[in-house]
């Protein structure tokens, strides 16, 4: 069973949401919020394993409270909604350590496919969004020169694990083509995020496009 707490300052987005996610038989939505804050402590109360997050919100907004989860120990999964796929803030929200994103118009059988692939930390976010976000980023030039720099701290293979990530393929996808064996890429994964500083294999793959070593 999948535990999702549902954060928008709309208390109708929310409901949908809950009508939505609740028609499903393996995910439970355990609370609400409608501010970051009141976003934090229901994280703290109800230990979910993802979180849907609007950004733009009173008081605390989504991407602080983003933040404040990511340092909790053992934080969920963070999936932020947004309007338009173009939005700054979801590029800045998916470098503080959300997993992905999801527009509010996302049909609803699609939805509750995006909130299990969440359950299990993949990534929801296709490699052209992540093109479309950095193009549109206002902070390209400057993520760029530090991905490179941290992307030549990796080795060959590591650097190639890294493409991988940056093209949205899984671990599976990323042992085929390197002919490796899938605990062989788990392995590595794990000690590439801890080189690169990332907390989950989205921010990786956002540096990947920021330094340019999408193609493998």
């Amino acid at each position: 069973m999948a535990r999702v707490v549902v954060v928008d300052d709309e208390p109708m987005v929310c409901v949908f949401l809950r009508t939505i996610l609740g028609s499903a038989p393996d995910i439970e939505v355990v609370d609400e919020a409608h501010d970051g804050a009141a976003a934090v402590e229901a994280v703290r109360s109800g230990r979910p394993d993802v979180v849907l997050m609007d950004l733009r919100m009173p008081g605390m907004d989504g991407l602080t409270a983003i933040e404040h989860i990511t340092r909790l120990a053992d934080p969920p999964h963070i999936v932020v909604l947004t309007t338009f796929d173009a939005d700054r803030y979801v590029l800045r929200a998916l470098r503080a350590g959300a997993i992905g994103f999801l527009v509010k118009s996302t049909p609803p059988e699609e939805l509750i496919g995006l909130v299990r692939a969440a359950a299990q930390g993949h990534t929801v976010l296709s490699p052209a969004a992540a093109r479309r976000l950095i193009a549109a980023s206002t902070d390209t030039l400057s993520a760029r020169d530090r991905a490179r720099e941290l992307a030549g701290s990796l080795t060959e293979r590591e650097t190639q694990v890294l493409a991988g990530l940056g093209a949205g393929l899984s671990n599976a996808q990323i042992a085929a083509r390197l002919y490796l064996s899938e605990a062989t890429i788990k392995g590595c994964v794990s000690r590439m995020l801890d080189k690169l500083g990332c907390v989950n294999r989205t921010q990786a793959g956002l540096l990947a496009h920021d330094a340019g070593i999408v193609e493998m």
